[in-house]
């Protein structure tokens, strides 16, 4: 990006400053790199909300200097519409951009000396937007044009990795009796960090899907197999609701700890912590997830799914054998066993999904 922006720069000052002797030539190498994107379809939407934030600005500033002049209280008129006209959503991050343009162009126009060179100085500010634009998506387009498919697969790595630790820890706690309020607390920390990869997650997915529109790249026969991401939507989905639902799992086992003053249900805490470990196996497979070796990785993520439901049979006989109080609305046994069949049903999904698009 570094290298492409100092390219589209170059031409643009090249164009402006050496063929047109443009009074402003920098415009156009500023606009080169401004709608320089990682994605070619970003990088469209960013001139053409660029292109029309600077339009906007320099006729405000036309249609109030050719009225009143470029005296102070023109000036204020420009500010004060320019800066209301760019709160405008439609442009974008580009809003602010109108403000900048009309004030430029307020004074390239004081600056000039007849009318007419007022009007040509105006003009030439839009056409060095528009040549540095064009330069910026041509070299953009044309030089190794971003395939970030990549991003939506590490992503869900990501996401994947936080959820292990955790379900690491949880199992480790449970299994040894050591859910202390200290040792919950830390889960509900790396259960908010879960959260935010969740966020991560989506943001590399749209950045995955953002780079196909546009990208000639997409046609090429090495690129076919990567050009769906609806695997990724349906396991970030499912990943996301079983963040949340071990959220729940962790505020439920801190209640535990402070309701209970004996480990009369340790076998039954001993099978979850068997089941959570299980899920921890099928999370880290996830967070090697790897689109080359797709359908080996999901051949295994069934086989760990299958030892997970047996975990979890486990976790619900251990339930009924130890009598857990399931019912009491005051202690958190019910809670647990819901949120156990839960976060089964979407590691099992995550797994159905994978297995689904690797055979496709």
């Amino acid at each position: 990006m570094v290298g492409k922006s100092a390219l589209a720069a170059t031409l643009a000052w090249w164009i402006s400053h050496d063929l047109l002797k443009a009074a402003s030539p920098a415009f156009a190498p500023f606009s080169a790199v401004l709608i320089m994107n990682v994605t070619i379809y970003k990088s469209v939407w960013q001139a053409l909300r660029y292109a029309a934030a600077v339009t906007v600005g320099v006729a405000i500033q036309a249609a109030i200097g050719f009225m009143a002049g470029p005296d102070l209280v023109a000036f204020v008129l420009v500010a004060v519409i320019a800066l209301w006209i760019g709160q405008w959503p439609a442009l974008g991050e580009q809003r602010s951009q109108v403000a900048t343009a009309a004030f430029f162009a307020f004074s390239t126009y004081a600056a000039a000396a007849t009318t007419s060179d007022k009007a040509a100085q105006l003009g030439q500010i839009i056409l060095l937007v528009l040549i540095g634009c064009a330069i910026g998506l041509s070299v953009n387009l044309c030089i190794a044009p971003p395939l970030r498919y990549r991003s939506a697969e590490q992503g869900l790595r990501a996401l994947a990795g936080e959820i292990e630790s955790l379900l690491d820890d949880m199992a480790d706690g449970l299994a040894t009796g050591d859910v202390d309020a200290d040792r919950a607390a830390q889960w509900r920390v790396a259960g908010e960090s879960a959260q935010r990869a969740v966020a991560q997650a989506r943001a590399g997915l749209n950045t995955a899907e953002n780079s196909l529109p546009f990208n000639p790249r997409r046609l090429l026969p090495s690129h076919r197999s990567y050009l769906t991401f609806s695997r990724y939507r349906q396991n970030v989905n499912a990943l996301e609701r079983a963040v949340y639902q071990l959220g729940s799992l962790t505020r439920s086992l801190g209640l535990w700890r402070e309701t209970e003053n004996t480990y009369t249900y340790a076998p039954a805490l001993k099978a979850y912590a068997d089941f959570a470990a299980s899920l921890r196996d099928i999370a880290h497979v996830i967070a090697e997830l790897d689109s080359d070796t797709l359908s080996e990785q999901a051949d295994h993520m069934c086989q760990l799914a299958t030892t997970s439901q047996e975990a979890l049979q486990k976790v619900l006989s251990a339930a009924q054998e130890n009598e857990l109080p399931l019912s009491d609305a005051s202690r958190p046994y019910g809670v647990l066993v819901v949120e156990a069949t839960r976060l089964m049903e979407e590691f099992q999904n995550t797994c159905d999904v994978l297995k689904d698009t690797a055979d496709a």
